[in-house]
């Protein structure tokens, strides 16, 4: 299949797939509020509430799959795909809030994982192959969209679930985790039915499909390279960092620090706000001057960043701690995704986005039941710690990884 030449000029298509974005991530970043109510009202054990997750992030990760090889042989369907992605997720809050049955959460958890991750490939891919001078800028404008959702989701979601009240101004009680569940399906269904009518040109910068053989031919490419294998297996060191840290903070603050809903949405919040904007000029600066350097100055100030919690456990050192953390802790993802696609043969940016993604989920897998199991016995200092050590082991493997500097 050939393509015609890329118009990188236009940023609607950027505009508009982060906003998507921005609303999958609210959907997403509601669990993480959701989760410890959702572990006390089933009286789940850390172990039990870590294999939740651990299942969502199976489901992630097999979900790659196929949305790396639809997203690269079916160019022009990526709105359909996008608008999957959406129903997957509606499905599962819809489970979630409905069937307080531990198997029926799992499946609730896994739907939401596949939807989650099915996004990526298609969405991703797309971008990198329009804009193919600006992949660094266009995929972490993408991120920053995931941000504001990140952002914006845990405090309306919390505060949706215990309510908020101030004073005599304002005076309300809440819907409860499992309402909330529910109503997390619509946002999804209308962003999906949004994308199908909004974004039809997705994909058209191809002139037509790749078969079978020569995606299968492209692929054992990617998989020969072994620059490419390094920067997926940064991309899944990054990502257990992440997830076991934010994962257990959430039952940090309900457990041991005892704040509500709303407040726990706040500092969850503050994780991510200042990434909104250091995400893009992170992007803007690989692209003049190269992803290692940016991978590496981030993935450093996180190892510190995440040993210093412990030391700020509570009060106003936590919140600057956090939102300082939030400056690297998800935007680096976008520009080891960019080196990733740096490397990539035109036509296979889908592929190349569901192998970093597969590798996020096969780590994410194993860290959060390690998570639990480390916490149950440590406590916070323990994912401190197991999550700080995860981050220098970045460091390293970011220093020996030869990641060429873009133009």
């Amino acid at each position: 299949m050939k393509k015609k030449e890329s118009n990188d000029t236009g940023m609607g298509l950027v505009l508009g797939l982060s906003l998507g974005h921005g609303i999958k991530h609210f959907g997403q970043s509601a669990l993480s509020v959701i989760g410890p109510f959702l572990k006390v009202s089933l009286n789940l054990s850390d172990v039990a509430y870590g294999a939740i997750f651990s299942a969502s992030n199976v489901a992630s990760g097999l979900s790659n799959i196929p949305a790396g090889i639809f997203s690269d042989m079916y160019r022009k369907k990526i709105a359909w795909f996008l608008a999957l992605a959406m129903l997957s997720i509606a499905i599962g809050y819809f489970l979630l809030g409905t069937f307080k049955i531990y198997p029926i959460i799992i499946l609730s958890v896994i739907l939401m994982g596949f939807g989650q991750s099915f996004w990526h490939a298609p969405a991703f891919g797309t971008l990198a192959a329009r804009y193919p001078n600006k992949k660094g800028f266009a995929l972490s404008m993408h991120l920053t969209g995931a941000q504001i959702g990140n952002t914006i989701g845990p405090p309306i979601v919390g505060g949706l679930i215990s309510g908020i009240i101030i004073r005599s101004i304002i005076s309300f009680e809440g819907f409860g985790w499992e309402k909330v569940s529910v109503f997390m399906a619509v946002p999804m269904i209308i962003t999906g039915l949004l994308v199908l009518v909004l974004f039809k040109s997705a994909g058209s910068e191809a002139k037509g499909n790749w078969s079978f053989d020569e995606y299968k031919t492209r692929s054992k490419g990617l998989l020969k390279d072994k620059i490419i294998l390094g920067l997926i297996l940064l991309g899944a060191v990054r990502a257990s960092a992440h997830s076991s840290f934010l994962l257990f903070l959430a039952v940090y603050l309900k457990e041991v620090l005892n704040y509500s809903a709303f407040i726990i949405g706040f500092h969850i919040a503050l994780i991510t706000a200042a990434g909104i904007i250091s995400t893009p000029i992170m992007g803007i600066l690989s692209d003049k001057y190269g992803r290692k350097v940016i991978i590496m100055i981030a993935m450093i100030l996180m190892s510190i960043f995440l040993f210093l919690f412990l030391i700020f456990k509570t009060g106003i050192g936590l919140i600057v701690l956090m939102s300082l953390l939030g400056m690297f802790f998800f935007s680096v993802m976008p520009i080891i995704t960019a080196a990733t696609m740096d490397r990539v043969p035109e036509g296979s940016e889908g592929s190349g986005t569901a192998l970093n993604f597969i590798g996020m989920s096969v780590v994410g897998f194993l860290s959060p039941l390690f998570a639990g199991l480390i916490y149950s016995i440590y406590g916070f200092d323990g994912i401190s710690i197991m999550s700080g050590t995860i981050a220098v082991f970045g460091v390293v493997l970011c220093g020996f990884l030869p990641i060429k500097k873009v133009g």
